[in-house]
């Protein structure tokens, strides 16, 4: 359960807002032309500022273990002295939350499209950053597939540790976040 309560905002609304508007038939075109699911656009608004950007292969030592890492907390094909450009993280972001966490989530999820924008979103960040399998045994999905979403959205702030510790960023990311950075949790009970 959370540490802090969790409210809706109006930054969050307005991201919602944002994706919808360029939203057509649920999907909406990012990065200057790649057309993506409207749920990644919204990960993507989630995840970019949270991870931040690398251009260069740096190696995340909060990982256990330790994992060669680029661009926006990327870990796929990821060598030592490896340099990417911002337009090759766009894609490789998209991409990758489309391919290896969209798909295998809707799957374990179910009726995936018809569930809340904001509560997907949500769930696409938080597998992109604890993984897949986590996600789709996690309490939130339990919840969500009862049908209890704002419940699902304060379970999702369980992740909230690394390396066995509660870590204050990561406890911001899962919940409200920051003066600069919408909260997962933030997020989801903002579109419910």
């Amino acid at each position: 359960m959370p540490i802090n309560r969790i409210r809706p905002t109006a930054r969050a609304k307005a991201l919602i807002a944002a994706v919808v508007a360029i939203s057509v038939g649920g999907y909406a075109t990012i990065f200057g032309g790649y057309t993506v699911p409207d749920d990644v656009a919204v990960a993507v608004k989630i995840i970019q500022p949270w991870e931040g950007r690398s251009l260069k292969a740096y190696n995340d030592t909060l990982a256990k273990p330790p994992v060669w890492t680029i661009c926006d907390g990327d870990t796929d094909n990821v060598r030592p002295g490896m340099v990417e450009t911002h337009d090759g993280c766009n894609r490789r972001l998209a991409t990758k939350i489309v391919k290896d966490y969209r798909t295998p989530i809707a799957k374990c999820v179910g009726d995936w499209d018809r569930r809340p924008l904001s509560w997907r979103g949500t769930m696409l960040s938080l597998a992109w950053n604890v993984g897949v399998g986590a996600t789709c045994n996690s309490t939130a999905v339990r919840l969500a597939k009862a049908g209890k979403y704002r419940e699902s959205c304060e379970a999702a702030t369980a992740f909230n540790k690394a390396g066995g510790r509660v870590l204050n960023g990561l406890v911001n990311r899962r919940e409200n976040g920051d003066a600069t950075r919408i909260g997962e949790a933030e997020l989801c009970v903002s579109g419910l």
